[in-house]
């Protein structure tokens, strides 16, 4: 820090080789941490990593720290980043040379959006391999990503920790991570759905099971291009109803908190409102 209180400019290109020799020391008594790295110029490049980047930006909570977990992400400052459900993990770089602990807890996605969604999808989604890609007609892209009542998690749904001593209400080592989780989007997108607690084969299966039920009881007569309860159970692997319809729940696409991760701040359970953040 210079002596007019402001923190000393570091180039880039040193703060990237800084990032590199911590992560080359780190992997020497962890070879299984899984560093972001960031090709080009663009944060993400996918449907799922831009959509989990935009949801972040446009809530003023996060818009005092979100420039400078750019930065860090840039410069390959997250040498560890891991989804589990309802959590992530990760190790940061900063100025001091141990890197910080960080711990994002993100709520399930709540039931009523569950099905909303999954009706939504009935009709329009036709294979696991559409959602992942990020294909799907332009009214389900809006109700994906609608503010604070899609897939995306709101401010009030995300808890974090970091070991470093700044009290803002998001550092940028926090930013950084929240950056990563967009990037590892691009690599793998069903990661969101492991994330948010849903079983996205289920999201799918149960949409489909739907769509077909829907055909049957809208026939006059049944001819043999449609079929009956025991072909739709044995088609999709679940039980249907004497009536033609699965059992469904939005219970059925959420998955079983109790072999989550529980390790979740009290915060969360406790509290709603602004984002939190404990130092460990």
């Amino acid at each position: 820090m210079s002596n007019w209180g402001q923190y000393k400019y570091v180039p880039a290109s040193v703060k990237k080789a800084k990032a590199e020799k911590s992560l080359e020391k780190l992997r020497k008594k962890n070879p299984g941490l899984r560093p972001v790295a960031i090709s080009g110029r663009k944060l993400a490049k996918t449907w799922w990593g831009i959509a989990w980047n935009t949801n972040l930006e446009r809530y003023a909570d996060f818009a005092s720290r979100i420039e400078r977990g750019r930065t860090y992400v840039r410069n390959g400052a997250v040498l560890d980043l891991k989804i589990e459900p309802g959590r992530v993990t990760g190790l940061v770089q900063g100025t001091r040379i141990k890197p910080y602990d960080v711990v994002i807890a993100i709520e399930p996605l709540k039931s009523q959006a569950i099905a909303q969604i999954k009706n939504a999808c009935a009709g329009n989604i036709h294979s696991l391999q559409e959602l992942i890609e990020g294909k799907f007609p332009e009214n389900l892209s809006e109700l994906f990503t609608a503010k604070g009542n899609g897939l995306f998690p709101a401010p009030n749904e995300i808890a974090f920790q970091c070991s470093c001593p700044d009290w803002a209400g998001m550092c940028k080592h926090v930013a950084a991570l929240l950056y990563g989780v967009g990037a590892r989007l691009d690599e793998d997108p069903t990661l969101f759905f492991t994330l948010r607690q849903v079983n996205i084969d289920d999201l799918i299966t149960l949409a489909l099971i739907e769509t077909t039920v829907d055909m049957i009881s809208k026939s006059e007569t049944k001819s043999h291009r449609f079929l009956d309860d025991d072909d739709l159970s044995g088609l999709f692997g679940i039980d249907v109803t004497p009536k033609g319809l699965p059992f469904a729940s939005p219970e059925l696409v959420t998955a079983d908190a109790s072999t989550s991760n529980p390790s979740t701040p009290e915060q969360v359970a406790k509290k709603r409102g602004r984002p939190r953040k404990t130092i460990l």
